[in-house]
């Protein structure tokens, strides 16, 4: 995929309504001829993006005593393991916790604790502290490199369907910017299908509000 197409798939994107706020544009990649029942094919990528997002993703850090002076600092929120119980038994307040933050940091000795009080809630969303996103943090380690790493990060999944639908950053970011993280996430996700572009059905692009804009392979 050249750089100047997607470009040019951009500028018309960007002839659609305009909206009073800046929306997100998703890249959508269709697979063909992948077996999903085989683990071997799965997809789950924690990718950085080259140009950041153009907005940051926000940080919450679930944290015993060890971590929690420096959870307070570097993370958007940090919610201690003495207010574990209340999250346990009000399934609003977990999920509203859920819905607001995009990473949740675990301290890794109390993981038991962490799947105990917000598992039934984060399991379904996909949002439990992930090993391979590096969210599993050990009582002595350093919260702000992951930390800085985790908001310029978009998490990029296909397990039980046939595609992935990943922000590539907002339209307020220049086209130039946008094309490279389109370009990266597409290599690299062409690197994990066996078949490589053979595995690719089709791609698009698309606004929060907008209709999708075919991408050329």
């Amino acid at each position: 995929m050249e750089k100047t197409t997607v470009i040019q798939a951009l500028q018309e994107l960007r002839k659609e309504k305009k909206r009073n706020f800046a929306q997100s544009i998703d890249l959508i990649l269709n697979f063909k001829h992948l077996d999903l029942k085989k683990p071997e094919n799965h997809i789950e990528l924690f990718l950085i993006l080259p140009s950041g997002r153009g907005k940051e993703n926000k940080v919450c850090a679930l944290v015993g005593p060890e971590l929690a002076d420096q959870a307070e600092k570097v993370c958007n929120k940090a919610v201690q393991e003495r207010e574990f119980e209340k999250y346990a038994k009000d399934k609003k307040i977990t999920k509203r916790l859920a819905n607001e933050y995009e990473f949740f940091i675990a301290q890794a000795n109390i993981m038991p604790q962490v799947a105990t009080a917000f598992g039934r809630i984060f399991g379904p969303r996909k949002k439990m502290p992930n090993p391979k996103a590096g969210c599993i943090v050990p009582p002595k380690g350093n919260l702000q490199a992951i930390v800085d790493k985790l908001k310029k990060t978009v998490k990029v999944v296909a397990k039980e369907n046939a595609f992935v639908q990943v922000s590539v950053g907002t339209e307020a970011m220049k086209d130039d910017d946008l094309a490279e993280n389109i370009l990266y996430i597409y290599n690299q996700v062409l690197h994990k299908l066996p078949e490589e572009r053979n595995n690719i059905k089709n791609i698009f692009i698309k606004t929060t509000m907008g209709k999708p804009q075919h991408l050329a392979v």
